[in-house]
C-alpha cells in the first residue's frame, strides 16, 4: 500500500515589497513512499525539504497539485490522527516540564485519559528523558529538546511519521539512539519520512532516498542499488613499512596507519599493483572492489543539476 503520494505538488511564493516577484520553493513533485518504508529526503539547505514537509502537513497551501497520505487527501481532518511530525526547530512553552508538555500533546492527539500517564512515562524513558520528566524545558539543551520533540511526534502511535532533520543538535550517542528509535518504528510497520543532509544517517537507515535540489526532484532510488555499483577502483591492503616504488605511477592513493598500508588503484592497474607486491615479497591482506557511496550519488545529482533561479527551504 502507498503511504505517501504527491501528484504534481508545487509551491511558489510571492516575494518582494509589492509581492509581485515569484519565488519557486517546490517544482511539480511526483513521489510515492510505500507503507513500512524508511524514506530519506536529501538535499542541501534551501533545497525545498522543509517546504515539502509543510505542504504534506497542511501547514502551507500548495500552489498546484495535491498529495495523499494512506490513500486520503491531506485536507481530510481524519488523516491528521495518523500523522506524527517533528519540525526542524520545534518551539515549546519554556516553563512547561517535559511531562506537562507530553500531557498537553496527548490531549491534543486524543490519547485516552486512562492511558496518558502510562504512555507518557514509557515515552520519556524511550527517548532517554525519564530523569528529566519534571525539569522545565527552558533548562533543556538543544539535544534534549529534540528528544522531547520526537516523543510528542510518536506519543499517539501514528502510522506515518514525518521528521525534519531529526539528528539536528544531537551528540553522537543521541544520534545513535534516534537511529535505533527509527529502526524500531520500522519494525513496528510504521512509515518514516525524514529529511536530512547527514548522508551517513540516511545510508544507515533508509530503504529508499530522494535527492531534491533547488526545489526540483533530482533522483530517487533504493540505497542498496545506489551503493552497489563498482566505482572502477580496487583497494589493496598489506603490511609494510613503506609504499613500494611504482605505486605512484599507477595513480594509486596510498595511506599508511602504523604498519598497515592501504592503496586504492584503478581497476585496470590491479595486476600491475599485485606484481609490485609480489616482487617486493609483501603479503596481501585483502583486495576488494571500491563501491559507490550514497555521498557520491548525492554529489552527482546536485552538482550536475541545472540551476534554475530561485529556491526556498
Amino acid at each position: 500500500m502507498v503511504a505517501i503520494e504527491t501528484i504534481n505538488l508545487e509551491k511558489t511564493y510571492a516575494v518582494g515589497f509589492w509581492r509581485k516577484k515569484p519565488r519557486v520553493a517546490l517544482r511539480p513533485l511526483n513521489l510515492t513512499v510505500e507503507e513500512g518504508e524508511v524514506f530519506g529526503f536529501l538535499g542541501p539547505n534551501g533545497a525545498g525539504k522543509t517546504t515539502t514537509l509543510k505542504l504534506l502537513m497542511g501547514l502551507v497551501i500548495p500552489t498546484g497539485g495535491t498529495a495523499r497520505i494512506l490513500g486520503k487527501n491531506i485536507d481530510e481532518a481524519e488523516i491528521k490522527a495518523q500523522i506524527g511530525f517533528l519540525p526542524e526547530q520545534p518551539y515549546f512553552y519554556d516553563y512547561l516540564t517535559a511531562k506537562e508538555l507530553l500531557e498537553y500533546y496527548a490531549q491534543l492527539s486524543g490519547v485516552e485519559p486512562k492511558e496518558r500517564t502510562r504512555k507518557i512515562e514509557a515515552m520519556l524513558e524511550r527517548v532517554g528523558l525519564k530523569d528529566a520528566a519534571r525539569v522545565q524545558l527552558r533548562k533543556f539543551s538543544k539535544g534534549m529538546l529534540q528528544r522531547v520533540g520526537l516523543a510528542q511526534a510518536i506519543l499517539h502511535d501514528p502510522k506515518v511519521i514525518f521528521l525534519d532533520e531529526p539528528m539536528s543538535g544531537l551528540d553522537p550517542m543521541g544520534r545513535r539512539e534516534v537511529r535505533d528509535l527509527i529502526e524500531e518504528l520500522k519494525q513496528q510497520g510504521k512509515t518514516v519520512f525524514f529529511s536530512t543532509h547527514i548522508l551517513s544517517d540516511a545510508e544507515a537507515l533508509c530503504d529508499r532516498v530522494a535527492v531534491i535540489h533547488q526545489g526540483e526532484l533530482r533522483g530517487v532510488g533504493h540505497v542498496a542499488e545506489l551503493t552497489s555499483s563498482v566505482a572502477g577502483k580496487v583497494e589493496l591492503i598489506w603490511n609494510g613499512s613503506a609504499v613500494p616504488d611504482g605505486f605512484s605511477a599507477l595513480g594509486a592513493e596510498c595511506h599508511m596507519s602504523g604498519e598497515t598500508i592501504r592503496a586504492v588503484v584503478p581497476e585496470v592497474q590491479q595486476e600491475a599493483a599485485l606484481e609490485i607486491l609480489r616482487r617486493e615479497r609483501l603479503r596481501l591482506n585483502s583486495l576488494t572492489p571500491v563501491r559507490s557511496s550514497l555521498e557520491e550519488y548525492y554529489v552527482q545529482k546536485v552538482s550536475l543539476a541545472a540551476k534554475p533561479a530561485g529556491a526556498a527551504r
